[in-house]
């Protein structure tokens, strides 16, 4: 079966770019995993949650790669000590503070651009995951806020969890 890429055009809203990825994530990411499960199930016994990045790294990048082709920036400017999984999830861009240690929730975010370089809003990725055993219950999801400051972002990720 081939992949559903996700298809991305430059004059969607931030509300359709993330329904788009979640049309794209809902249908691969249950194979992938199962695909993965016995190499990362190994690995979470190593290095525990970075596992999940190893996931993530093939998941995500052909999201990122897809909305920057449609002329989207979806970047930040790095800095020395980020930790970077999935091409664009950056650490220091990311809350995990909800749901029990074997159904955890991160969900990282990213201020999403067009190409004149203006904020359409924030692409939030909502990682479910296990802390005590490599697991994720459920399909990682994207919500979308059209908020665009770290502190407004915060905010609008509590009122989404909480």
């Amino acid at each position: 079966m081939s992949k559903q890429f996700p298809t991305y055009h430059c004059d969607m809203t931030i509300e359709e770019i993330g329904a788009e990825g979640n049309r794209y994530i809902a249908s691969e990411w249950r194979a992938l995993y199962e695909s993965m499960y016995v190499q990362l199930t190994a690995a979470f016994l190593e290095i525990e949650d970075a596992a999940y990045g190893l996931f993530l790294d093939q998941l995500m990048p052909v999201v990122f790669e897809r909305m920057e082709e449609a002329g989207f920036e979806v970047t930040e400017t790095l800095e020395e000590d980020d930790f970077v999984i999935g091409k664009n999830l950056i650490f220091r861009n990311s809350l995990e503070k909800w749901g029990p240690e074997d159904n955890r929730s991160r969900v990282f975010w990213n201020v999403v651009r067009n190409k004149q370089g203006q904020p359409l809003g924030t692409l939030l990725t909502d990682i479910p995951h296990s802390h005590l055993k490599f697991d994720i219950p459920s399909a990682p999801v994207f919500y979308t806020i059209r908020e665009s400051v770290k502190e407004q972002i915060i905010q609008g990720i509590r009122q989404l969890k909480e």
